[in-house]
């Protein structure tokens, strides 16, 4: 049984390299991103999902998976679960690769209804990436690099993508 937790900056490379895992291995993929948030109407504002509502969704996805991959940026999330992983990869590039692999990013058909939704939000992701060391909130590097250095599992930080 493998259950790793994956985290880092928006575009380190998390959503693929867990695809990577998934494919190799045959493990069950969990992007948080698909549960973190609420649905949104248009010229609406993201809004979280409540804490508990995505924690329900976490648990009934460990319950069913013996083997998985859980990824996002949300510490706040993946503490709820780090418990049950057999390992950690924080993926800590810097902001310049984050960046970079960002504007280079696939469609992402389960967040986006298509790659002109997806492109229409690169100003705006580009600018969250860039903010990445200066925030401190659980998407920050500061929150992020904490949350690795309290874990006592298996762990491995990545400054590359592989």
């Amino acid at each position: 049984m493998r259950r790793v937790i994956i985290f880092g900056n928006s575009g380190s490379g998390k959503s693929t390299l867990a695809k990577n895992l998934c494919e190799s291995e045959g493990l069950a993929h969990l992007d948080l991103d698909t549960l973190a948030w609420q649905p949104m109407g248009d010229n609406q504002a993201p809004l979280r999902m409540p804490l508990n509502n995505s924690k329900q969704v976490l648990e009934l996805f460990i319950a069913e998976k013996d083997s998985w991959v859980i990824e996002g940026c949300y510490i706040d999330l993946v503490a709820l679960v780090s418990d049950r992983a057999t390992e950690l990869i924080f993926m800590d590039l810097d902001v310049d690769k984050c960046i970079a692999n960002a504007r280079s990013r696939p469609w992402e058909p389960h967040k986006y209804e298509s790659k002109d939704a997806q492109d229409a939000n690169l100003a705006m992701l580009l600018e969250w990436i860039s903010q990445y060391y200066h925030r401190e909130d659980e998407f920050s590097h500061l929150s992020h690099n904490a949350f690795f250095g309290r874990y006592t599992g298996k762990k491995t930080r990545l400054i590359e993508n592989v």
